[in-house]
């Protein structure tokens, strides 16, 4: 079974893979994710995935089964970890929207992208996936598109709210689901759990669920004391 669900159970913050796994047992469970804004592959530019699991002969076996001239399929072992990047990176790309809509400019955005990526790495290893996971497709390949690309649903509602719109009046003119509004606060229920710091997801947060407003939560990202920047990566 080949997942291509992107997202976390709320009450439970099971994986797709781990609730595939409870409903189809016996079942070798995978996944398929990466950089593939879906507009841009139906119109058939070039994109690239990763076949993600454990069993690298099933990977082999998968890869040909979806490559074609202008999709690449890459594999890789670390389940765990190509799956959290398709979580956390829709919360990056909220408050990379948030920046836009702000104004703050690029080098603002710059710095959200990427100290968000340690952000994501930091839980991704604390929750047992490889830090290298996250340098790849499934981590800063998805960030970057979801971060950057009008196409992108999450960036769009954090550049709304920036834009002093409710998150309801957003949502219902998207007509279309935002995985990082849902997946928020379990992120932060599990940056608990494994006692890491992500300051950039409880702002995300905090906005989202608690009606603190972008500008609230940019002054409070400014108020962060910087450690060394590989603070918190084992």
């Amino acid at each position: 079974m080949l997942s291509l669900v992107k997202g976390l159970e709320v009450d439970t913050r099971k994986r797709p893979t781990e609730v595939i796994a409870e409903e189809l047992p016996g079942h070798p469970v995978g996944l398929m994710a990466g950089p593939n804004l879906a507009r841009e592959v139906l119109d058939g530019y070039a994109a690239a995935a990763v076949v993600a699991t454990p069993d690298d002969a099933v990977a082999q076996a998968l890869q040909p089964l979806f490559r074609t001239s202008g999709f690449r399929v890459y594999r890789n072992e670390d389940l765990l970890g190509s799956e959290l990047g398709g979580v956390l990176k829709n919360i990056i790309a909220i408050a990379s929207g948030m920046a836009d809509g702000l104004g703050v400019g690029d080098n603002t955005r710059a710095l959200v992208i990427t100290r968000g990526l340690a952000e994501m790495t930091r839980l991704g290893e604390a929750m047992g996936a490889h830090a290298r996971t996250f340098a790849g497709l499934t981590g800063m390949g998805d960030l970057m598109a979801t971060c950057m690309s009008p196409l992108s649903r999450n960036r769009r509602v954090g550049e709304e709210l920036a834009r002093g719109r409710r998150l309801e009046e957003v949502l219902e003119d998207m007509g279309q689901v935002a995985e990082g509004v849902k997946t928020a606060r379990p992120v932060m229920q599990l940056a608990g759990e494994y006692e890491v710091f992500m300051p950039i997801a409880a702002e995300v947060d905090a906005v989202v669920n608690e009606r603190r407003t972008p500008r609230e939560a940019y002054r409070g990202l400014q108020r962060a004391t910087p450690q060394s920047e590989h603070h918190g990566v084992a």
